[in-house]
């Protein structure tokens, strides 16, 4: 177990978890490594901040916050996340868990033993454009992740980053195809290509446009 798995903390915010004030607690280290992520600083650095210090500071937000948003990264890597998850419940803290999904085993764990209360799961590209866009060849994982969240009607999100020149319409209208297929009906979150100085390749700004209106029917789309 890490002894320090976090790389950052953000005190506040009234965006990230739905209908709740909470805290980020952003993980360090990812098995992706997607071309547009700008949070490479996360994704290759290491931890700075012990699971007991998070603790510490999640005890002097009490009566303040009321939920604890688990990034990164890739929050599911952590090996101590179930332990960790029981003491966050145990303050009083309800959690949203942010994921690739590339790990089924303990997303299947937090939901059975109710240690999670939301969960957003990224929807990173197409299948056959999955390796390229995530530099990982796991989409079977993430597969098996979204059907147990559709099976079990947990409250969950699913969202996909757009870059126009990456991922094109004709691709996300692939993926709402493939969501109704499987069953999925929850809001499905589009949400925009930040530009950085600290993305993860050499992805440049877009050259083509995002076409919007050539967008397929089925599900309700909204952009953030």
């Amino acid at each position: 177990m890490l002894e320090r798995p976090l790389y950052d903390i953000t005190p506040f915010t009234a965006l990230d978890y739905p209908d709740h004030l909470a805290t980020i607690f952003w993980f360090a280290k990812c098995n992706m490594r997607c071309l547009y992520c700008y949070n490479r600083d996360i994704v290759l650095g290491e931890g700075k901040i012990s699971q007991a210090e998070a603790l510490s500071f999640l005890k002097s937000r009490k009566g303040l916050l009321d939920g604890v948003v688990l990034s990164g990264g890739e929050a599911t890597n952590y090996t101590g996340l179930i332990p960790l998850c029981q003491a966050i419940k145990a303050l009083g803290f309800k959690i949203k868990l942010d994921t690739n999904g590339l790990n089924p085993n303990m997303v299947e764990r937090l939901i059975a033993e109710e240690l999670i209360d939301y969960l957003a799961l990224d929807y990173k590209a197409p299948k056959e454009k999955f390796l390229a866009i995530t530099k990982n060849r796991h989409f079977d994982d993430f597969s098996k992740t979204l059907n147990f969240l559709i099976k079990q009607a947990f409250p969950f999100e699913v969202r996909t980053t757009v870059h126009g020149d990456l991922i094109r319409v004709e691709e996300v209208n692939r993926i709402i195809k493939d969501l109704l297929k499987r069953g999925y009906r929850g809001t499905y979150y589009l949400q925009p290509f930040l530009f950085t100085d600290t993305l993860m390749s050499r992805v440049k700004k877009e050259k083509n446009s995002f076409e919007r209106s050539k967008l397929c029917s089925g599900l309700k789309v909204v952009w953030r």
